[in-house]
């Protein structure tokens, strides 16, 4: 199982509708995708409808130190009243199965809780660890708060992968450079205990076709040294589309909205991300990428070597 978790220190940047689009995609390309809402605004709770509300979410997991059928909801996917063509959605068997966020304040019960408990910063990955839920998914992706916080330290320790958005302004720019060099720091500090920082990658997200816009991505991309070369900007960028509130409205993911603009841009986040899916599109997807996106996933090929002497005799 691939886990993800979702981060930002800023809020506003498309935390939840990244992570929320993510599972929608891989589910409707057939795979087993577990949502966990690890924020106290649980937007992502809420994004999809359920066919299924479990009793128990975030809360009992993360306490019991466990993933028992009473804390999953299953999402209704698509939703029945969605008036997409039903013959090519979600029809590869993949499911989208969630931890639902039961905690609304910052001095929720949980967070009280793992603020006194040692073994706080493990309490996902432990969770996340055991060999039957493993078997059981094939992706898990969390959305944390957009606050650093006992709650965002446990999903950030729980990931393979961090998926860091950024929207190409001056503000969020400030913030994304300066709260992921704190993230850094925190996580390193834990390097004693044997823990390290995964991977960071950082997706622009809710681009626009302006000189402003362009001009902010790049500063981003440039970033890179001050970071420590800890992150790797994505050479996807995710452009601003009314698709994507379209898509929450309907509570579905937005590539069924517009499998053309959108569709081409979370497909090629997808394969940059998860390369061995390159070349894999969902079923109401036309099957092939713009050319400007298409072109960030060919593979150079390499050089051919001299010919031999057999070779040319051969010619």
């Amino acid at each position: 199982m691939l886990t993800f978790t979702t981060v930002a220190t800023k809020g506003g940047v498309g935390k939840t509708t990244l992570t929320a689009n993510l599972g929608g995609l891989l589910a409707d390309l057939g795979y087993r995708v577990l949502l966990i809402d690890a924020d106290v605004q649980p937007s992502l709770t809420r994004y999809f409808k359920l066919a299924y509300k479990a009793p128990n979410g975030l809360t009992a997991m993360v306490m019991s130190g466990s993933l028992t059928t009473d804390c999953i909801s299953y999402a209704e996917f698509p939703p029945q009243e969605f008036e997409g063509d039903h013959t090519s959605l979600n029809v590869q068997g993949g499911f989208l199965h969630i931890v639902c966020s039961d905690t609304q304040r910052e001095d929720s019960p949980l967070q009280i809780w793992l603020s006194n408990q040692l073994d706080r910063l493990v309490r996902i990955r432990m969770v996340l660890s055991n060999p039957e839920l493993r078997a059981a998914y094939d992706v898990c992706i969390i959305d944390t708060q957009g606050a650093v916080g006992h709650l965002q330290d446990a999903a950030v320790n729980a990931a393979d992968v961090l998926l860091a958005p950024v929207a190409p302004d001056v503000l969020s720019a400030r913030e994304f450079v300066d709260g992921t060099i704190k993230l850094v720091n925190r996580h390193e500090a834990a390097a004693n205990l044997g823990y390290k920082v995964p991977a960071i990658q950082c997706i622009i997200n809710r681009t626009e076709n302006t000189v402003d816009s362009r001009t902010m991505s790049q500063l981003i991309r440039d970033q890179f040294i001050e970071m420590r070369g800890r992150v790797n900007v994505l050479s996807t960028q995710i452009p601003q589309a009314v698709a994507y509130k379209k898509g929450a409205t309907s509570q579905v993911p937005a590539h069924w909205i517009d499998p053309v603009k959108v569709g081409d841009s979370m497909h090629s986040l997808l394969w940059e991300l998860i390369p061995n899916l390159v070349g894999t599109f969902a079923p109401n997807h036309r099957a092939e990428l713009s050319p400007a996106l298409a072109a960030l996933h060919v593979q150079p090929q390499e050089p051919e070597g001299p010919s031999t002497a057999s070779e040319s005799e051969q010619q």
